[in-house]
Formats: C-alpha cells, structure tokens, sequence
C-alpha cells in the first residue's frame, strides 16, 4: 500500500473519530445541563446559549415530542432562522387552563402576568381572585370550549394549554392565529414529586430558574423529611379509598396512582397497592366490601363530604370499620369561597403537605404541632 495513501487513511480516521467524540460530548453535555430529576413529561436543556424546552407527554398516550426554543430579546440574532417555534422570554401575558399552574405560578409571584383562564369560578386562591374581580383575568369560557373570540381578543403571548388528546380544535385555532400554544401535562406524571416539579416548567418562561429550582428543592426536601418520619410507626395502618360513583361501581386508586403512592409513602398499607395501572379501578361494590369492610381508615371517599351523603347512596357504608369509627377523611369540604376544591388546585405543587395531611390523620403523635391543609375528618 503506498504510504501517503495510507497516511491519509489515519488522518481521515483520526478526523472522524474525533468529530464523533466531539458530537457524543456535546450531547453528553446537553443532557448534563438538566435538572429535571422526577418529571417525565417534560426537559429543559440548554442550546446555543438558549434554552430548549421539551415537552414529552403532552396528553394521554401521546408519542410525540414538542420542542420549543426560549429566548431573550437580545439573544434573537443566535436563533436559528428555520426553527419554526420560538418564544421570548420572560412571558409577561398569558393563558393557563388548569387550576393546577395557578399555585405555581404565584409561588413565582408571576400572577399578573395571567391574563385569561376558563371558567374562573373554580380557582379559590384568594391571591388570583382578587385579580378575577378586579377584570384583570378574563373569563374565557370553559375547559373544553375555550371562546376563541375573547381568547384572540386579548392576545396573550402565551397559551398554557390542558389537553387529554391532540384533538382540541381550539387550542389549533389559537396557533393558526399566531400565538403559540403548550401542553402542559402535569397531571399525567406518575409521582408526587413529579407533578411538582412542573414549577420548573413555569420558571423558565417567566425567566426565573433559580427561583423555580429553589422552590422545589425545598418542597422535596419537606416531602422526604416526612416520608422519613412516616417510618417510625411501627404498625402498618389498613387504607381504604374511594368510592361508588355510579350504579354499583367502586372508583379506586390503583396500585401505581398518585394516591396509592402517597399512601405508601405514609407508610401505610393500601389494600389495593398490588393492583396493576397508574389510574383508577373500578371495582363491583361486592369485592371493595369483601377486602375494604376492616380497613382502619377510609381517606379520599369520592366528591362526598358527608357520612349522611354516604348513607343516602348507599346504607351498607355504615357496615365500614372506618364509618363506625369516625376514621372517614375528606378533602372535598375545604373549598374557595366560589366553590373550588383547595386539593385539585394546590395538591399537585404542595404533595409535601398531602403527606403530612395523610400522617398526621393516621399517625397523629407523629407530627403533633401540624394541622391538615386539604383533608378533614368527615362528619
């Protein structure tokens, strides 16, 4: 083989696998740059001196990845011309559509910066309703029927939206308009932390990382505090939950639910913690009876909020260990003052105060100076 040929050879080699190298430490590096640590559903990583939001699960079953490059005004000269979706930041108007961003984005202290949310009447922060009544957050129609027209009207540089399928005609419109659109989908995540940490998803359109990681550090670490203390007790507690929502079926966490894994962590025993799926299960009365009828305590029975409720739907509820025991706990009963449930709005950001809501209902001596935030003991 002639040696300046093969000299060549080598150097080509040396070339290539160099710039191999080079491209496997940069993606290395982009996956370094993440401090997402229990989400799923979304990423954040750093490109060409902009970040790179990634959202993974915008919807159920969903197997499409979204990305959308964030920049600052004075950054938009590094932004690559053919990338279609490009937002700036920090987001000063916009939309949310789930009562769950209201708490995150006010622990931001970015509340004046929503413009829009559908049917207010069920936000019970008294922070954003005093917003509401001042004509500063508009109405605009419900969840599923979003008022294009006032939506338009306003012209938010941003929508927020909640979406169970890609099928919301709605939220299309608003991108054909011009004004971009993203799924945020904080209540497919598997773990409480998980749903949590969507407060970073927040604190980089508002520009406000530092912030949002710090929140978060300090709600994991009031979360694992007491997940720790739960430990102490001994005697592992029975759990019932749920309840007959229509005809004669029991809706049920199962197993690997955002309930159940609460439940867990309280170190308690949920009778249905072995069960398969991440939803719920909807179970005859019969079989709930049969494995639930000794349970000790009886935590998150469905939208009742009363033991005569109860007993209107069904009398055999009085037949419960936990029903004759007054061991029966509700968070349907702490609402707004326009009817909003506290735990569907603030559940998601605060899971450390659930878990403390939950040892404190079944292990009381545990955290004796601690009073419940979302659940009370039914009546």
């Amino acid at each position: 083989m002639n040696f300046t040929f093969f000299k060549t050879l080598v150097i080509l080699f040396l070339i290539v696998s160099f710039s191999c190298k080079e491209k496997l430490n940069t993606e290395e590096s982009l996956i370094r740059t993440s401090n997402i640590k229990y989400a799923k559903g979304f990423d954040i990583v750093s490109e060409n001196g902009n970040k790179k939001l990634i959202i993974k699960n915008p919807y159920k079953n969903s197997k499409k990845v979204f990305s959308y490059i964030l920049y600052k005004k004075s950054a938009i000269k590094s932004i690559n011309k053919s990338i279609n979706v490009k937002i700036e930041v920090p987001i000063q108007e916009l939309v949310v559509t789930s009562t769950t961003h209201i708490p995150m984005i006010e622990l931001l202290n970015e509340e004046l910066s929503i413009i829009g949310f559908p049917n207010t009447k069920y936000i019970s922060s008294k922070k954003t309703r005093k917003l509401i009544d001042q004509g500063k957050i508009i109405d605009i129609g419900k969840e599923n029927s979003l008022n294009t027209e006032i939506l338009l009207d306003i012209e938010p540089q941003l929508v927020i939206g909640y979406g169970v399928s890609n099928a919301d005609k709605t939220l299309a419109t608003v991108q054909k308009a011009g004004i971009p659109v993203i799924y945020n989908g904080d209540w497919l995540e598997e773990t409480p932390l998980g749903k949590a940490e969507w407060i970073k998803f927040f604190g980089v359109l508002f520009d406000k990382e530092k912030q949002a990681d710090s929140i978060f550090k300090k709600i994991e670490s009031n979360y694992l505090e007491a997940k720790n203390i739960a430990l102490k007790s001994n005697k592992k507690l029975t759990v019932l939950s749920g309840a007959i929502m229509s005809k004669d079926i029991w809706n049920l966490p199962a197993g690997n639910s955002f309930v159940s894994k609460f439940l867990k962590d309280a170190n308690l025993d949920y009778l249905w913690r072995k069960t398969k799926g991440n939803g719920s299960l909807s179970l005859s009365f019969e079989s709930v009876f049969e494995k639930g009828i000794n349970a000790d305590f009886w935590i998150a029975p469905g939208y009742f909020t009363s033991k005569n409720q109860l007993l209107k739907s069904n009398k055999l509820y009085a037949k419960f260990k936990s029903f004759i025991n007054n061991n029966i706990y509700t968070s349907s009963n702490r609402k707004g003052e326009t009817g909003g449930v506290l735990y569907y709005e603030l559940a998601t950001t605060r899971p450390d105060l659930v878990l403390k809501d939950i040892i404190k209902i079944t292990n009381p001596k545990l955290l004796p100076d601690y009073k419940t935030t979302f659940f009370e003991k039914m009546k």
